[in-house]
């Protein structure tokens, strides 16, 4: 009798530990509560009790205590980060997603040709980075491009990031550049490609432009690139006008109408087409180039086309501004 008794416990007790598995297991599989994609963030050294929690309050999990145990019997190790989890999410897939440490990636633009401070200034002002940025650094040292980041990136991280991947790159295409090209070092490629950055948008133009500032450094001529006239004048923000003849002839640091060779410095934060256009050059004799009216430029390897391209552009400047809209007066009194 006491050994049937103790049969019948034992069936019992299996039985309860079979449910209690089966109902650990559905519930733990099943679509959770919240209607809407949810971030949560898990800080560094949390338990999983704090997590659960968290999870809970945030209405990603329905019960705390059921996800915590059902952690710990998978023995699932949650990292910390910034996560999201979709709608109706289930804990096996919430915590699927804390194990794995995919942390949600947020991402920083800086655009070509912004100068080191305009990029300082973008990465100041970003909500997610955190810490100070630090000092400016030297125009011409960041590469610009899309850079991604977690939570509790700091600025001075990215920015040492945009050093190194502006480093790497002209590491790769410093030893593959065209042979016969006028630069002392890799500086001064740099330099130049900062002009070229400001002088064209179009990237199939680069390499035309950077071959007509090379053969005026061989030939020994001042290259004559209005933003670097507008560099000192702004530091490169845009100048919002025309060029007057007096800084045409002004001996700024930056001014290539009013020095020769290149400028002590780059303009800006040149980016990859830039610097790869100036040390891979397109095969050209041109000399000149001035605006076609269209976004580009049109090319001349003569100062007799040069004027005729510059007449040209001057009456499309002229037809320009006839064909403007005149301003809408107000209606204010």
């Amino acid at each position: 009798m006491t050994v049937l008794r103790f049969l019948l416990i034992l069936i019992v007790l299996a039985a309860l530990a079979g449910g209690a598995w089966v109902w650990e297991q559905w519930n733990f599989q099943a679509p959770g509560p919240s209607p809407a994609y949810k971030v949560v963030m898990v800080e560094p050294g949390e338990h999983v009790a704090v997590i659960a929690q968290h999870l809970a309050e945030a209405g990603v999990i329905a019960n705390a205590a059921l996800f915590r145990i059902g952690v710990r019997l998978r023995q699932a190790p949650l990292k910390a980060g910034e996560y999201g989890f979709p709608a109706r999410a289930s804990m096996a897939d919430v915590m699927g997603i804390l194990a794995s440490g995919k942390s949600i990636q947020h991402k920083l633009t800086a655009a070509e040709g912004l100068t080191s401070r305009m990029i300082v200034d973008l990465v100041k002002a970003d909500p997610v980075l955190v810490g100070k940025a630090g000092a400016v650094p030297e125009e011409g040292t960041l590469l610009p491009e899309t850079y991604l980041f977690t939570r509790g990136t700091t600025r001075a991280e990215i920015l040492a990031r945009m050093a190194r991947a502006h480093g790497d790159l002209l590491a790769r295409l410093w030893p593959a550049r065209a042979a016969g090209l006028p630069f002392k070092d890799r500086r001064e490629a740099v330099i130049l490609a900062s002009i070229v950055e400001k002088e064209t948008a179009i990237p199939a133009e680069r390499r035309h432009v950077a071959a007509v500032f090379l053969n005026r450094l061989r030939l020994g001529m001042k290259l004559q690139s209005d933003p670097t006239i507008i560099y000192d004048i702004t530091q490169g923000y845009p100048l919002g006008r025309g060029i007057r003849a007096s800084e045409l002839v002004r001996a700024t640091p930056h001014n290539t109408y009013a020095i020769a060779g290149l400028p002590p410095t780059p303009i800006c934060n040149p980016g990859r087409d830039s610097l790869d256009a100036v040390l891979h050059p397109a095969a050209s004799n041109d000399l000149y180039f001035v605006a076609n009216g269209t976004g580009g430029h049109v090319f001349s390897a003569t100062e007799a086309e040069q004027n005729r391209n510059v007449a040209q552009w001057r009456r499309i400047e002229k037809l320009q501004h006839q064909l403007a809209p005149l301003p809408v007066p107000s209606l204010r009194q």
